[in-house]
């Protein structure tokens, strides 16, 4: 653990306490990291926290947890003070926080990674419907993308200025192969593939990449009910994998790109060949 480039790394992990962003949180702390989970529910936060602390007893300490709410009018808002959270000094004293507090005037421990899964579930329509309107296309991308692009305003100030540094994104692979009655899923996904791009030149040198996960065991497909395992099994059979994902390892996506300090501007796929299914 001692050599891991995420050891004693402060990471901010957007929609920490469930499917993928939780199993990203898992990993980081079993690479030693310190984690702030963020999720708009004060209750699956202190959930979420209980569930890490007693999988991992010995990281009680490295774990955090803040309600923010990047659906309403106030989100900007929401996220500097999430982010002035998350860089507390009393948050977790750790040894990388030694860099920080040697510069002059210093106020803050600053954060090296932030995953972004955080994500509202959008009802689908087709394009023909008579529900799409100005207000339901601007719903689609106001938590991942207004809210991505809140973090990005905000970065240089909360965020190590190094390659080092990273911010991970989250579109999926129906950007690319979209399923009928996707056509706004996909117009959200491509926004954000878009934004990790201009953001990977602007905000240089700290680095910005996007995961493309594919269908993933998540409680997302809980909203199918007794449908749910119909689903999965047809969904898994439109991969090469002959399964959907599972969050852990998609989550392996997320610390590599925090990892790589080569890795900028990059889309990394994991669906299992859903791309190549024919």
């Amino acid at each position: 653990m001692a050599n891991d480039k995420l050891s004693q790394a402060r990471i901010l992990i957007l929609g920490g306490t469930s499917g993928i962003g939780f199993a990203v949180a898992q990993l980081a702390l079993e690479s030693n990291a310190n984690i702030i989970i963020a999720s708009s529910s004060s209750a699956k936060i202190q959930s979420a926290i209980k569930r890490l602390q007693e999988s991992y007893p010995d990281s009680v300490a490295s774990i955090a947890g803040y309600a923010v709410d990047l659906a309403d009018e106030a989100a900007e808002d929401n996220i500097i003070k999430l982010l002035d959270y998350a860089t507390s000094p009393s948050l977790f004293p750790s040894s990388r926080d030694e860099d920080d507090k040697e510069n002059p005037g210093q106020d803050r421990v600053l954060l090296d990674h932030i995953s972004f899964t955080a994500g509202n579930i959008p009802t689908l329509h087709l394009p023909t419907s008579p529900s799409v309107n100005k207000t339901y296309i601007n719903s689609i991308g106001d938590v991942r993308v207004i809210g991505a692009a809140f973090i990005a305003k905000h970065s240089q100030k909360y965020l190590r200025q190094s390659p080092s540094s990273s911010i991970t994104l989250t579109s999926g692979a129906n950007v690319e192969r979209p399923q009928k009655g996707w056509t706004f899923g996909a117009m959200m996904g491509g926004a954000l593939e878009g934004m990790a791009r201009g953001l990977a030149v602007d905000l240089a040198p700290v680095r910005v990449n996007v995961v493309a996960p594919g269908s993933v065991d998540t409680e997302i497909f809980d909203r199918f009910g007794d449908k749910k395992e119909e689903f999965m099994k047809k969904f898994g059979e439109q991969t090469l994998t002959g399964a959907v994902g599972k969050p852990r390892d998609v989550a392996e996506a997320y610390l590599y790109a925090m990892r790589d300090w080569f890795l900028t501007g990059n889309k990394i796929g994991s669906n299992g060949g859903r791309l190549l299914y024919t």
